[in-house]
């Protein structure tokens, strides 16, 4: 009896490490497939973000026109900045084989900071290179900042219901102080410095801050009209309306002198430059860059107190 109880005892003991065993294989198998499955989620994650993109363009055989795509709202955080904007036109003039640059615009506008780096950056590319010319080639809209690059261009080509010009700057913002009244709430703001507090949305407007206000972005408008002056040269058929802010289609644009001509990118390559070998120079911001601005902008936003209060001023 007691033999048979030990056989049954050892039989019981070996189907449960087996089945112990097979747990463990079975566990480790799911393990395995889980990590491989969240590593490839990851993967396709990170390419659909931009962390796999190759920021140097895609060389062609034999002589090409260069295509640099600017679009979106211009700003030091988006990919029409100065940062990426400007590295793909030097790497497009500096090529040996590119005949013509083709800059294809689609912006409502944005920084005049970035739109005037990125213009300044085309004329002196153009002065260097002068046997490469640059056309600025525009989509549905080339607005305000868009337009501020644009003028920098050998010539301009709209599609007849593209939007062009809106020459003009605004600053703009909300003011507050009736809702914070009717709830009750009350703004304490202390500042060093008599305009420290200058265009503050939870105060009531100063009229000397308005007009220093108006004043700087008249000046800055001053110099968005020089700059379009200085860019379309005679060819620009001003009235009272070309530097006021208002935007016409691009078959009014070639009529004023916005523009040079009906075209899009595969037609300028064809029938202007005379090559349709297009290599496309755009700098890829990919996500690490994406992610390391918008870290930067969290880090200026957790600490409000020491931020400006008025709000940034637009080619728009």
């Amino acid at each position: 009896m007691s033999e048979q109880n030990n056989w049954e005892r050892g039989v019981l003991e070996k189907l449960a490490l087996s089945a112990l065993h097979e747990q463990r294989r079975a566990r480790h198998w799911n393990i395995f497939f889980r990590t491989l499955t969240f590593g490839f989620l990851f993967i396709v994650l990170f390419a659909t973000m931009g962390w796999f993109d190759n920021k140097e363009p895609k060389l062609g055989s034999g002589k090409h026109t260069a295509l640099i795509d600017l679009q979106g709202v211009i700003s030091a955080d988006s990919g029409a900045s100065a940062d990426n904007l400007i590295p793909s036109l030097q790497a497009a003039f500096k090529d040996s084989s590119t005949e013509a640059v083709i800059l294809r615009i689609n912006s409502p506008g944005g920084s005049p900071v970035q739109a005037g780096q990125i213009n300044d950056e085309i004329s002196r590319l153009r002065a260097l290179y002068p046997q490469i010319p640059l056309y600025a080639v525009v989509d549905d809209i080339c607005a305000s900042g868009g337009y501020y690059i644009a003028v920098a261009a050998d010539k301009i080509f709209v599609d007849k219901a593209s939007l062009i010009g809106s020459i003009g700057v605004r600053m703009d913002g909300f003011g507050f102080t009736g809702v914070m009244e009717k709830v009750g709430v009350e703004r304490r703001l202390i500042t060093a410095g008599a305009n420290k507090g200058f265009m503050d949305p939870f105060s009531a407007m100063n009229p000397a801050q308005q007009e220093y206000a108006k004043q700087m972005l008249a000046e800055i408008h001053q110099q968005f009209i020089d700059v379009v002056k200085k860019g379309r040269g005679k060819r620009l058929k001003e009235s009272p309306d070309t530097f006021s802010g208002l935007v016409w289609n691009g078959q009014k644009g070639v009529e004023m002198g916005l523009a040079d001509g009906l075209g899009n990118v595969d037609s300028v390559a064809r029938d202007v430059i005379k090559n349709e070998n297009i290599v496309d120079f755009t700098v890829k911001e990919g996500f690490a860059d994406r992610l390391a601005k918008r870290f930067g902008a969290g880090v200026a936003s957790a600490f409000p107190g020491f931020s400006t209060s008025m709000s940034g001023v637009t080619l728009r």
